[in-house]
């Protein structure tokens, strides 16, 4: 089956509402999966699919179709309605699901659309499991006859729910934190986070002052949380005097800071004062993947345990998190994985982790920041090639012998202080390239020379 202009990959599947997703191709697959699901749970499990969507102008109308794809495979669907991904992930874990869909295309421009696929254990699907669903579909998806149609249920109770587990977290004292009485600035950019970051900061005690809380999908700014997305933001949280400001991304998964003085961190910042707050309390191997900053690793050898790379996509450092017993993981995009709550980014998680931080500490957010090394990371992307990028990687290892390899996911080159990063998107149709180093003219020189067998193929 051709999937031509479609996103297919370890994060479902997603594209250009109108042009290559339509309804038509949205029910095909959430029919696939849902049969696929059905099919592989467990005698006597569940045959639920959670369904939930973000705040995407075309949210509302795929919702529609997935019920009804979902209902015509034979499966019992609880629909949770507008929601964030992650609060998603944790419904399919308390349901015992055989699975669940997000219809949510996560930072991606207004255009785009997309279906992420949850398994049982409230994972997205792993390379396996996809492959297993894309090929049921192929093959021809068999639908349920009258008497065996499924059915639709609501739950009310998801963001409750996610927000009570939160709170119970054992790291957090929220009776400390809610005496606090954090000031914070909120900019959820008009997405899924207006349904649970009110609620999450409201239960700890925090004066909220809150910008794009209408959940309409129509984004005020690039919804990806970057500091370049967060000029707004900053502006308030400077002029309100806030402790700190508080970005996610449309359905919440991830998290971005904007420190007292009104300066975006960086998003993997993020990651890296909920991974020094978590090692205060436990040891454990810490988890990310292979585009996210050294400033994770300087937090774990800080502590004296190890740091674990993994390849881009949430699922597979949700899986190393799993097979090395992390104490927490993430990505460097400003998700969050706390595996007492659940093995996914979590915006919320990682709100609570770091006003605890606050609190402990005793210090600003900017002060905190400065603890660490500061790097630079320069970000490039081209067009993909039709070439096979084989031949890229042989010519950057060629140029970069003293370089220590990683070819988990394209390849990464690595030195004590830098690194860069050459992979194709799972997202969208190019090849990033990614560096790090001390300064912004050392980043963009490993940019600038990673490039150049790239360009070649690219021309």
């Amino acid at each position: 089956m051709a999937y031509e202009g479609l996103m297919v990959s370890v994060s479902g599947v997603r594209g250009r509402v109108g042009e290559a997703l339509s309804p038509e191709v949205v029910a095909r697959f959430a029919a696939g999966f849902g049969a696929w699901a059905v099919a592989q749970r467990a005698p006597g499990q569940s045959r639920a699919v959670v369904v939930g969507r973000d705040s995407r102008v075309s949210g509302p109308l795929f919702h529609r179709v997935v019920l009804s794809a979902l209902e015509s495979v034979g499966a019992d669907v609880i629909d949770i309605g507008l929601t964030t991904t992650p609060t998603c992930q944790l419904a399919v874990e308390h349901h015992h699901a055989a699975g669940g869909l997000m219809i949510s295309a996560s930072h991606n421009p207004i255009e785009w659309n997309a279906l992420k696929m949850i398994g049982p254990t409230g994972l997205f699907l792993e390379a396996a499991e996809g492959e297993a669903m894309r090929a049921g579909i192929e093959a021809g998806t068999r639908y349920a006859t009258w008497d065996a149609l499924g059915s639709v249920t609501t739950d009310a109770d998801a963001a409750r729910r996610h927000v009570e587990a939160v709170l119970a977290l054992p790291y957090l004292d929220v009776a400390a934190i809610r005496a606090r009485r954090f000031s914070v600035a909120l900019d959820c950019v008009r997405g899924a986070g207006a349904v649970i970051m009110p609620m999450l900061l409201d239960a700890l005690g925090c004066d909220v002052t809150a910008i794009n809380m209408q959940p309409d999908g129509r984004f005020p700014r690039p919804p990806e949380p970057v500091a370049e997305n967060l000029g707004e933001l900053a502006e308030l949280t400077a002029r309100i005097g806030a402790d700190v400001g508080l970005a996610v991304d449309p359905d919440v998964d991830r998290l971005a800071l904007v420190s007292e003085q009104g300066k975006a961190v960086g998003e993997d910042y993020t990651l890296a004062l909920a991974a020094r707050l978590v090692l205060k309390h436990r040891r454990g191997p810490v988890v990310t993947n292979l585009s996210t900053s050294r400033v994770v690793e300087d937090v774990a050898l800080a502590a004296g345990v190890e740091c674990r790379r993994a390849p881009v996509g949430e699922v597979n450092v949700a899986v190393a998190m799993r097979e090395s017993g992390a104490v927490i993981g993430g990505e460097g995009n400003g998700g969050v994985i706390l595996p007492e709550l659940h093995l996914g980014r979590d915006a919320p998680v990682g709100a609570a982790l770091l006003l605890q931080l606050l609190l402990e500490e005793g210090r600003p957010l900017s002060a905190l920041v400065a603890d660490h090394p500061r790097y630079v990371i320069v970000k490039d992307k081209l067009d993909r090639p039709k070439a096979p990028l084989g031949s890229v990687y042989e010519a950057l290892r060629g140029a970069f012998p003293e370089a220590s390899p990683d070819t988990q996911d394209g390849l990464r080159l690595a030195w004590p202080d830098r690194w860069v990063h050459v992979r194709p998107s799972g997202t969208e149709p190019i090849v990033r390239v990614i560096a790090e180093a001390p300064t912004e003219a050392d980043a963009r020189a490993l940019v600038e020379r990673s490039r150049v067998p790239l360009d070649a193929l690219v021309v």
